[in-house]
């Protein structure tokens, strides 16, 4: 499916030339959380730069190439192998965060299970970045979160917050009812 490591390269290389590879972790700290749920972690880049400044962190993602990268990179941190639409980690999170395009992963029409799945553990907030142009709306997106008892409160074009006009990409955040 995936290659961990080669995938990992691409954003490494992205850094040394000076690109900042970090956004979703700046909006994710924007939050003040205490512990967050990276879900969909893919090589850990969001989740080890959370942890870098002292938030509890766990990663799960199905990938197992993805999560041999991510633990080599932080083998300090917990990485769970998982669907996340059956993720049950007994625990909620400040923050759970879906980076990278997840809801686009996943198998067609089984959105609504994955955001039941890591729905389970918000405690505060979850915060998504997608594109909109692969058939999965911001319509679907904010009905899956209302049967899963969260509330839209706020959207964005981008991670550094642009503000979102019905463009091809967006960062969502919805609160726990």
């Amino acid at each position: 499916m995936w290659n961990g490591a080669e995938y990992q390269r691409r954003f490494d290389s992205l850094a040394e030339s000076g690109m900042d590879v970090h956004g979703e972790a700046t909006f994710v700290r924007a939050f003040a959380p205490s512990s967050v749920l990276d879900a969909g972690c893919g090589t850990g880049r969001v989740g080890i730069e959370l942890a870098n400044h002292g938030i509890d962190v766990v990663g799960a993602d199905l990938d197992e190439s993805m999560l041999a990268a991510a633990a080599e990179r932080a083998p300090g941190l917990t990485w769970v192998r998982s669907d996340l639409a059956e993720l049950d980690l007994g625990r909620t999170f400040d923050v759970v965060v879906m980076a990278g395009n997840v809801p686009l992963f996943t198998a067609p029409g089984t959105q609504a299970q994955l955001v039941a799945g890591v729905a389970r553990h918000v405690g505060n907030l979850l915060i998504a970045g997608f594109s909109l142009d692969r058939g999965y709306t911001t319509d679907d997106y904010d009905a899956h979160c209302a049967a899963a008892d969260l509330t839209l409160v706020d959207r964005f074009a981008t991670w550094d917050r642009t503000p979102f006009t019905n463009g091809d990409y967006a960062v969502s955040v919805h609160r726990r009812t």
